[in-house]
């Protein structure tokens, strides 16, 4: 990490008297002789009928007031690539603006950035510390790729901003996967993966010593920034001979493949209600190229953070199987338990 400068920012409320400018151009000399920062130039308005804004020029870069009376709110922010933390500017400006509360945000400049965890709350939002952006795309099929390296997780997949898998900790995911599928059919004869771009459950199957995989995957981009940004996951798929690649729609492809053909289907789809609707569309044609006694398992989300679309999934399992069991494995960098469920085909 490369540290740029510290920079924070002061929200007060409950502000009922409107300060002059002078009072403001007062207050930016006592927080830089105090911070021991240069101050070049002060620039300021005044606005009708209210408010004001006035920033200083620092020869550490800058600071600055903005002040809503309708409000009562009175913002300052200051950056500085100085010795002193910003944070100086506090105890000054807690004595000077008469206030009922104050809003402190504080926080590095630097060369990693925060990239907002969209499955967080508004109440409670996480993010992931980002090291480097590795590459960064728009697929010809529509898709938002990323592959970012992540402080804590390693390189990592993220598709239409939402985190796919992380090299740290992906083999969780993956691994409770196929074995949801195995604990009810121990065949280990031919397996459909419909999905899964990053290639985790394909190199699971391969490890499980199923004969071969045929592999459904709708955007070739995927695969191709797996390949070359997440080896730890790939590199054993390039090797195999026992991969085989259908490119495009998996639901169109699946109507040319001869019945009873798989001992395991594993569909690693989105687990959004869309595509609750696209498998419930084509449970027929799955089962239909589904062996007796072979199982079906898909991904289903967060029980704990989207119950109703696991229930969702439980269903059309239950409506199709009706013996539909539910597996859930902790992914650290989910940062929640991930479900799978599976159905055997009776």
């Amino acid at each position: 990490m490369i540290k740029v400068g510290e920079h924070i920012t002061l929200d007060f409320l409950g502000v009922k008297k409107e300060y002059t400018p002078d009072f403001y151009e007062k207050i930016f000399y006592k927080i830089s002789k105090k911070s021991k920062v240069e101050l070049l130039k002060i620039s300021s308005h005044k606005f009708e009928p209210q408010g004001f804004t006035s920033v200083a020029l620092l020869a550490e870069s800058h600071m600055s007031f903005h002040t809503f009376p309708e409000k009562g709110v009175v913002s300052f922010d200051f950056f500085t690539c100085g010795k002193i933390s910003p944070r100086v500017a506090l105890s000054i400006l807690k004595k000077e603006i008469d206030h009922k509360r104050v809003v402190v945000n504080n926080f590095d400049r630097s060369s990693t950035y925060m990239y907002d965890d969209i499955y967080s709350t508004p109440g409670q939002k996480k993010y992931y510390v980002v090291n480097n952006i590795l590459e960064k795309v728009i697929s010809k099929v529509g898709q938002k790729l990323e592959i970012l390296n992540l402080e804590e997780y390693g390189n990592a997949l993220f598709i239409d901003n939402e985190l796919q898998v992380a090299e740290k900790d992906e083999k969780l995911y993956s691994s409770t996967f196929v074995k949801s599928g195995m604990d009810l059919c121990k065949r280990k004869g031919n397996v459909a993966v419909i999905g899964g771009g990053d290639g985790g459950v394909v190199r699971e199957c391969l490890q499980n010593n199923f004969d071969y995989i045929d592999w459904f995957e709708l955007d070739p981009q995927v695969v191709e920034l797996s390949y070359k940004h997440l080896p730890k996951i790939t590199s054993r798929i390039r090797k195999s001979n026992k991969v085989n690649n259908y490119w495009g729609d998996a639901f169109k492809s699946i109507r040319n493949v001869e019945n009873d053909k798989y001992d395991q289907i594993f569909v690693d789809l989105n687990d959004d209600q869309y595509c609750i609707d696209l498998a419930k569309r084509n449970m027929k044609g799955l089962k239909r190229i589904l062996k007796k006694g072979g199982a079906l398992t898909a991904q289903v989300g967060c029980q704990d953070k989207k119950p109703k679309q696991v229930r969702n999934w439980m269903k059309v399992l239950d409506v199709s199987f009706g013996n539909a069991k539910l597996d859930e494995i902790f992914v650290p960098s989910f940062d929640c338990r991930w479900n799978f469920a599976s159905a055997e085909n009776k």
